[in-house]
């Protein structure tokens, strides 16, 4: 709806220069605020460092939007190292808009040209970002990011004007000392983002045990948020609005990376990471995390490298394959293939690979059981939800010293040790990776071949932490799982463990009403009881014995 005179009058503010030392001049303020009442709407540019105008943007009477600043990068410098200077038609400050635009995009300044009825540039409105203290210091970090400067009237800015090379300089130079991080501590810094439309008792236990996850995979948690909307928001998971609302949080707390306690789609992940210009990942990303740290033996480290390349093979994009047919003939012929494509191939090659390397380790696999089973030793198979204390309880009945620490997934290679009973009665008991909600399909399927050891097992010993709020929960998910995955036909016992934590009689009565044994691994007196009913239930013709080894 321009005129083309109009067109060419916006055109000509490319042609516009400022001096390094000016935040805006008098004359490119009277032609923004001229051309602005002409037009009837607001009109902003972005100006760099070197005083060049890169960009002219057209909004409505209320409001410019910015466009995406790819050219300028934030990478490690504090501030974008442009500015947007814009009008507003009724003379009014600086819109709450206006400065989370300053906060989110980092710019060195957000400046408004207030526009008198005559078309004439009338009062200055300015803010800048402001340096806060990070959090560990105890210093400021409740204040705004941003200070906003009183209002100058048009008649005095070049009186009043300040060297804006040098202020923005020392502030940049202020922002960056307080921004970097100890150069000792070089763990990530995150936020933990939980969007669903579950309850909200069950979205904290969920974000609770996602801090829990990150912790294990040594994440200095800085704080969470959550959100639960009507429906979810396609591109962004979340609202725009508590997007700003992460966002400023991240600059305020300095974080480094945001983990999503819902798994993310290709889309998401990178529309938040452009909005962001952070490091985003997903539940399941830092679970794949924590098992490739964690993986020691060959067929771990097959099975986990597997199970990431599944995960990020649909998440590889780039610009398209529009131009990238291999063709031939007159019309036909194209570059070849693009660098998205040769990326895909040799993902979708080393995948098949690996499986057929995991083929091989399950031939080898699948022998040893099949000399374990024609040698008629039982077998018993400890599993549960990750952390219940399943290596812990096989060190204490076999006398072994198997990995065990009070983290998630802990050990994920599957402990075989043999466990001696009276009268020279032994069995195999197996200590396997633990079960966790919405553990990933594809590491599910890469671990296949590792739980097709529980399907030999005589007897599965289904171990709870009873001294978890939520072990009903855990109960519930790891039951689940083995009936997925065809075990649920195998005999199970459920044993509570970790009572020495519950005060009086509680693990007792608990156990009880879930018809559970309770125990504590870490105490070999309370695991008496435990061997006995192991005995009774595998060799149920024996006489009385006492099962006290």
């Amino acid at each position: 709806g321009l005129k083309s005179s109009q067109i060419k009058a916006l055109e000509r503010i490319y042609r516009r220069r400022l001096g390094k030392d000016e935040l805006i001049g008098r004359e490119l303020a009277r032609y923004m605020a001229s051309l602005s009442r002409d037009i009837g709407r607001q009109i902003g540019v972005l100006i760099d460092r070197a005083g060049r105008v890169v960009s002219v943007i057209l909004g409505d009477e209320r409001e410019i939007v910015i466009p995406i600043l790819a050219d300028y990068p934030l990478g490690r410098r504090a501030l974008r190292g442009i500015r947007c200077i814009h009008t507003h038609l009724k003379d009014e400050p600086l819109s709450k808009d206006d400065l989370t635009d300053l906060a989110l995009l980092r710019l060195d300044a957000m400046v408004a040209i207030g526009v008198n009825e005559d078309a004439t540039p009338s009062t200055i409105y300015t803010a800048h970002l402001r340096p806060l203290a990070p959090p560990e210091t105890n210093g400021d970090t409740e204040g705004e990011l941003y200070e906003v400067l009183a209002p100058e009237p048009m008649s005095t800015l070049e009186k009043n004007a300040i060297d804006f090379k040098e202020f923005i300089t020392a502030l940049e130079g202020e922002l960056g000392r307080i921004t970097t991080t100890s150069t000792d501590d070089k763990r990530e810094r995150a936020i933990l983002v939980s969007v669903a439309l579950k309850s909200s008792s069950e979205q904290a236990r969920s974000l609770k045990e996602l801090e829990a996850l990150a912790v294990t995979s040594d994440i200095v948690v800085l704080t969470s948020l959550s959100q639960r909307p009507k429906k979810l928001n396609p591109k962004y998971l979340m609202g725009t609005g508590k997007i700003k609302e992460l966002v400023i949080e991240a600059l305020q707390r300095r974080a480094t990376l945001i983990v999503f306690n819902q798994e993310l789609s290709p889309t998401q992940l990178r529309e938040l990471g452009n909005i962001t210009e952070l490091k985003v990942i997903d539940r399941t990303q830092l679970i794949l995390d924590i098992f490739a740290k964690r993986a020691l033996s060959k067929d771990g480290r097959v099975q986990v490298e597997l199970a990431q390349l599944k995960y990020l093979l649909p998440k590889l994009s780039g610009k398209g394959t529009t131009m990238s047919r291999l063709m031939g003939g007159i019309g036909g012929r194209g570059p070849g293939e693009t660098k998205l494509e040769i990326d895909r191939r040799r993902v979708t090659e080393r995948i098949s690979r690996l499986e057929k390397e995991l083929k091989h380790i399950s031939k080898g696999r699948t022998e040893r059981r099949r000399r374990r089973a024609e040698s008629g030793v039982p077998i018993i198979s400890i599993v549960g939800y990750t952390n219940a204390g399943k290596s812990t309880l096989l060190n204490a009945l076999t006398q072994s010293t198997t990995l065990a620490e009070d983290k998630l997934f802990a050990t994920l290679d599957t402990a075989t040790r043999r466990l001696r009973f009276p009268r020279e009665r032994d069995a195999v008991i197996t200590d396997t990776v633990g079960f966790i909600k919405n553990l990933p399909k594809d590491l599910m399927k890469a671990f296949s071949a590792t739980l097709e050891e529980m399907q030999d097992a005589d007897l599965l010993i289904h171990l709870v932490d009873v001294s978890d709020p939520d072990f009903e929960d855990h109960l519930e998910t790891v039951d689940k799982i083995l009936k997925e995955i065809g075990l649920s036909d195998i005999e199970c016992l459920l044993v509570f463990n970790k009572a020495d934590r519950l005060e009086g009689e509680l693990a007792e009565n608990l156990a009880t009403r879930h018809h559970a044994l309770s125990v504590s691994a870490t105490e070999r007196a309370t695991l008496k009881a435990l061997l006995k009913i192991l005995g009774d239930k595998l060799w149920p013709n024996e006489d009385e014995e006492e099962w006290s080894s």
